[in-house]
């Protein structure tokens, strides 16, 4: 089987309006491949349901939609399940998610800290379990599937203040090393133009 049919994870990391969301759209559709969007954003004031409108209106609408701020490893895998046709995932974005993750309240154990890290921990193994998991499958005769993912960088400024703050990049980070451990393409995404930071051609390369 070709390395084009095989099951793909992509990995696509930029900071703010880098152009990282429009390049893994292109990607999506360049697939050839039915679409199934996750979107981890909540629209917790005017501004980011401004955001949300303006990326809903840049999708095609026969794209599915699947809202999942929590659980996305879960609903990756409820996604694959459900689709018996092969399928192109995207998702956008990992941070979100990451942030969104970090800030759920920690009730099971009644303390008031800001930052839920346990609960973070369990998410995060759970969703490399899950990229792991799609990455084995390929070429077994189970349906393609392409995932795309899409995450800032946040890890180019200064050491910020605050607890929350600091386990978010530090989280960011590593979160980003271990999916780019599992991924097959990795691009750096800055004004617009893409930087390939690993591709099968350039593993190959190096062997």
């Amino acid at each position: 089987m070709s390395q084009e049919m095989l099951n793909k994870v992509q990995l696509i990391i930029g900071g703010a309006r880098s152009g990282k969301s429009a390049l893994a759209e292109r990607y999506a559709k360049l697939s050839n491949l039915p679409v199934i969007y996750i979107a981890t954003a909540q629209a917790f004031d005017s501004e980011m349901q401004q955001r949300i409108a303006q990326h809903q209106a840049d999708r095609p609408d026969h794209w599915l939609l699947i809202e999942s701020p929590l659980f996305l490893a879960k609903t990756i895998a409820s996604a694959i399940e459900n689709n018996q046709q092969d399928i192109c995932i995207l998702v956008d974005c990992l941070t979100l998610w990451l942030s969104n993750s970090l800030c759920k309240p920690n009730v099971e154990v009644g303390h008031t800290s800001e930052c839920n890290l346990d609960y973070w921990q369990q998410e995060k193994q759970q969703f490399l379990i899950q990229l792991e998991s799609i990455k084995q499958q390929a070429g077994n005769g189970q349906k393609r599937v392409e995932i795309i993912l899409v995450s800032n960088e946040v890890g180019h400024g200064i050491v910020p203040m605050g607890e929350l703050s600091r386990q978010f990049v530090d989280q960011a980070g590593w979160l980003h090393q271990a999916i780019a451990s599992i991924a097959d393409n990795v691009e750096f995404v800055m004004a617009g133009l893409p930087l390939t930071l690993k591709s099968p051609e350039a593993t190959k390369d190096k062997l």
